[in-house]
């Protein structure tokens, strides 16, 4: 199950409607609404600077939020929609869905690397480089997985690990359809630039025409 989900700190937002709204704006809120799960939608607010703290965080509409409201039960819920002002481009509404625990959901998920300690490509002085050091998987908001690991014990210089290598959780799949590179072992720098060297000073082959032997002369 996932760890740390993050929590989203809420107020109730009093009446609906564009006046509401307006006036939500006035006190320094972004107004908004939480709907789904089996339940009426709920109209909230949400402080303006703890809103777009969030949004230039990045990633805000794929992460699963813990919405905390004084006087309610807290609740799994994922933003759907942010608005925003066509001049200012600051956000003006969102809207947010509840998550049951069969909701399917595309998460970012961290990526945890195994066998670094006995990698012959790293001891041979390769350089790992993660690609995707998060991976983009449709998941169930129920069974949310911390990380998904990656092997690289017996990766070599020049090998990479791809998501079809990857043992998924259940029920979890990535939204990228092809195979795709999660990480890989490249050379280190200073043999790339032996191995340039080396072909810089290769003798340049010179075809020699019409040279005469001793002995051809009339």
């Amino acid at each position: 199950m996932a760890g740390e989900i993050p929590d989203l700190e809420v107020e109730a937002r009093a009446g609906t409607g564009k006046g509401a709204a307006r006036t939500a704006r006035r006190n320094g809120m972004v107004p908004g609404v939480v709907y789904g799960g089996g339940a009426d939608p709920l109209p909230i607010q949400i402080p303006f600077n703890a809103l777009l703290k969030r949004l230039k965080a990045g990633r805000f509409m794929s992460t699963l939020q813990n919405m905390k409201m004084e006087g309610q039960d807290d609740v799994r819920v994922i933003c759907r929609n942010v608005q925003r002002d066509v001049v200012k481009d600051l956000p003006t509404h969102v809207d947010f869905m509840r998550l049951r625990r069969t909701t399917k959901i595309n998460l970012y998920i961290p990526v945890e690397v195994v066998g670094e300690e006995v990698s012959p490509g790293l001891k041979k002085g390769g350089v790992l480089s993660m690609i995707r050091p998060e991976v983009e998987l449709v998941v169930t908001a129920g069974d949310i997985p911390d990380h998904i690991t990656i092997d690289i014990s017996e990766l070599e210089i020049g090998e990479n690990v791809s998501i079809s290598s990857v043992n998924l959780p259940a029920g979890a799949k990535p939204t990228i359809d092809r195979d795709f590179v999660i990480a890989n072992i490249s050379a280190p720098s200073g043999l790339k630039s032996q191995d340039d060297d080396a072909e810089d000073d290769a003798p340049e082959e010179v075809e020699v025409i019409g040279e005469e032997k001793e002995g051809d002369e009339e």
